[in-house]
């Protein structure tokens, strides 16, 4: 198969869209990067993504690899931490009928492993030294590929999403050795601390080999994956021959699965369900569902409420009040807090700790999560926890937060 045949164009720039979903105004700040290779000829990005759709079939993907994570600063990770979240470098395997795909990275205290076989899936975090377990979902259906659009529908596409984000051209570039186009988009309209984002292919084969976030006003990703040696070819059964350390700590995951017929109904008994909840709004209808009272104010930071919704959370009602317009906007969810529960600036996970600063509001601790594309704040206070989060610094989540 073709890496992005089976990706309908309106998929693929959908997924240009989420990336300006979480990017903010201005130019591509940053352009593909060259390693030295082969560079492709300019083309329209029109014509670039439809090369992508059309490419040959692969057997299989075995490459070397580099995560970078800047989102939380080193000095709250404690002393040792997952290089899922100091970032780090790794290979990854993937089979040419996608059902087997192993990730590792490697750390100075042991390897993240990621594996799926097709039917179940286990991630194993040296931090804490945890793997957890899990069933895949069963299909429902087999569903026929979508038609390959021409070029000039993947043009009308772009056009349409050119009212709303920020796009560049298709950039040539290279990336692992490999011939590239890379796109970087952001959204015309506020975004908060987050910048722009960029994903580049291989312009024969349409594998993506690079994805990167930026913060605004930085050139420096705050997130970035990408390939730094790759190799296309049937990738032997060995390598994905792999099993958890003896000893670790296992923690099962629940995941929808059964026949799929049972799966069927199931999903669509959800739908109905979420589709009742989600009809629910209005800040009256949402404060008679809810078992605590709803605090709404009109205004908060001095961005105005725009909405009220109900949210079926784990099968208890709770509240989420949307302030403010685009991605530079703040959220607010609200929801009844367990018996005894409590809030503190410390999260263990295993002899690993997550060291949260805490935060006062109005004489009620809470944990304060401080990322470089944005905050979060939560804390209980009467029975109710408050969750207050936004691609926005401390400073403003911290004043929303005491404006409840």
């Amino acid at each position: 198969m073709a890496f992005l045949r089976t990706v309908s164009t309106r998929r693929l720039l959908a997924l240009i869209a989420a990336c300006a979903a979480v990017a903010v105004g201005g130019t591509a700040i940053a352009v593909a990067a060259s390693s030295g290779g082969p560079v492709p000829k300019p083309e329209p990005l029109a014509q670039a993504l439809h090369g992508a759709l059309t490419a040959p079939a692969i057997t299989g993907i075995s490459a070397r690899i580099s995560f970078t994570n800047h989102l939380i600063e080193s000095s709250d990770l404690g002393q040792q931490s997952s290089p899922i979240l100091t970032g780090a470098s790794g290979r990854l395997w993937l089979s040419s009928n996608h059902q087997l795909l192993r990730l590792e990275l490697q750390g100075d205290n042991g390897d993240a492993q990621v594996v799926l076989d097709g039917h179940s899936f286990w991630v194993y975090d040296p931090s804490s030294n945890t793997v957890y377990r899990g069933g895949l979902p069963a299909e429902t259906a087999k569903h026929s590929p979508e038609a390959i659009p021409s070029i000039a529908q993947i043009q009308a596409d772009i056009t349409r999403l050119s009212k709303h984000i920020d796009i560049s051209g298709a950039v040539p570039g290279d990336v692992a050795g490999q011939p590239t186009y890379s796109v970087q988009v952001s959204p015309l309209h506020d975004g908060g601390l987050l910048g722009s984002a960029q994903v580049a292919w291989d312009a024969v084969r349409g594998v993506p080999l690079q994805f990167a976030v930026y913060a605004q006003g930085d050139s420096t990703p705050v997130l970035e994956l990408t390939a730094t040696d790759i190799s296309y070819g049937t990738i032997k059964a060995s390598d994905f021959a792999v099993s958890p350390p003896a000893g670790a700590k296992v923690v099962n995951v629940t995941v929808p699965s059964g026949t799929a017929a049972n799966a069927k109904r199931a999903h669509g008994k959800l739908a109905r369900a979420k589709r009742h909840v989600a009809s629910v709004t209005g800040a009256a209808a949402v404060a008679g569902r809810v078992h605590f009272a709803l605090v709404d104010p009109a205004t908060l930071v001095g961005l105005p409420r725009r909405s009220v919704r109900l949210l079926d959370w784990s099968g208890s009602p709770a509240a989420l009040v949307a302030y403010g317009q685009n991605l530079g906007g703040i959220a607010v969810i609200e929801q009844s807090a367990p018996t005894g529960a409590t809030t503190s600036g410390t999260h263990s996970s295993g002899h690993q700790e997550l060291q949260l600063p805490t935060v006062s509001i109005h004489g009620v601790t809470g944990d304060e999560l401080d990322t470089a594309l944005g905050t979060m704040i939560r804390f209980t206070r009467a029975g109710v926890a408050y969750t207050v989060l936004g691609l926005v610094p401390p400073v403003a989540a911290e004043a929303a937060a005491r404006g409840l």
